[in-house]
């Protein structure tokens, strides 16, 4: 449906390919905020529900669970915590050792034995997780932050508030008119500088060309970066002394725009909260708001009377 909507602008001469802007942000996940003591808890929220499907017994203590959770929720200083998350573990510890044990001798068809086998592979993974942090690591690659969302990761972007959000990296380019040209999402935060020539490849596919102007910030900056689109004439990277004295306003309002164009697609278009789940949730969902933002800037530029005559007659808006 996208790719329809996105054509057909192209072929009416409405999308131009003048500039490529590109920036990153966050897609976050619609998950609640994870704290380490939490998330042991809604392991063994997991681990029931498995336990419930296959009719097989509890095989920890429930009420002295219940007990830890309703001291959890009652007392949240930082000293009571960490012996709370010490006595959660050390049950869930054992929990997941019988688990294993369970997992292994499970009669099933195939799938529900695959399904079985990446819980219980997840659930390692989270205790290893527990493990490095009762080690004193504090950056732990690929940690768990939900197990609704598996994929989804701890990511920083450089903001006062929120300072750190919970989700998937989008990337994203546009036009200087505001249409969202490609849309990539990324589990956890690959670097920047890694992001440009992939997303300059598909803008330039997509489009059909080579954009006069490619844009972005300092966080793509290298010196492979700096020529690439191959043949473009005008690459901004974030600093002054990148391009000519004559494009330097255009592109640094090109860049100021690139900002106002990620803050619409986040508070006005959907960005801001995936509510579908998983990496093909996450790309659905992109898609479809990608689809509502280039036919709402279409809306506002036909409304403003700046779209041609041509690309009128030939979407059959205009007899």
């Amino acid at each position: 449906m996208e790719s329809v909507i996105f054509n057909m602008l192209m072929v009416a001469k409405v999308i131009d390919k003048d500039s490529m802007l590109i920036d990153s942000t966050v897609l976050p996940d619609n998950i609640i905020y994870p704290t380490d003591i939490g998330l042991i808890f809604k392991a063994f929220k997991k681990m029931e529900q498995f336990a419930r499907q296959y009719y097989i017994p509890i095989w920890w203590d429930s009420q002295e669970l219940r007990q830890l959770l309703r001291e959890y929720n009652l007392n949240r200083k930082k000293t009571e915590i960490a012996d709370l998350f010490f006595d959660a573990l050390l049950i869930f510890s054992a929990g997941l050792r019988k688990f294993e044990t369970i997992v292994e001798s499970l009669e099933g068809s195939d799938k529900d034995k695959k399904k079985a086998r990446q819980l219980l592979d997840l659930l390692m993974l989270f205790q290893d997780q527990n493990a490095q942090k009762l080690a004193g690591e504090r950056h732990i690659p690929n940690r768990i932050v939900s197990f609704h969302e598996p994929d989804s990761r701890p990511i920083k972007k450089g903001k006062k508030y929120p300072n750190c959000e919970f989700g998937s990296t989008l990337q994203l380019s546009f036009n200087r008119q505001g249409f969202m040209i490609t849309m990539e999402n990324f589990i956890g935060k690959p670097n920047d500088k890694t992001l440009w020539p992939g997303t300059t490849q598909l803008f330039e596919k997509r489009m059909k060309g080579s954009p006069d102007n490619a844009i972005g910030d300092q966080g793509y900056r290298s010196r492979a970066n700096q020529k690439i689109p191959k043949g473009c004439p005008h690459i901004f990277l974030g600093r002054s002394q990148d391009v000519a004295e004559e494009e330097q306003a255009y592109c640094q309002k090109a860049r100021s725009a690139t900002e106002g164009f990620i803050a619409v697609s986040k508070n006005l278009r959907g960005f801001g909260c995936s509510l579908y789940q998983g990496t093909d949730g996450n790309r659905i969902w992109s898609l479809l708001c990608q689809t509502a933002y280039n036919l709402k800037k279409f809306l506002q530029l036909y409304n403003d009377e700046k779209i041609s005559e041509e690309s009128l007659m030939r979407l059959g808006l205009l007899g």
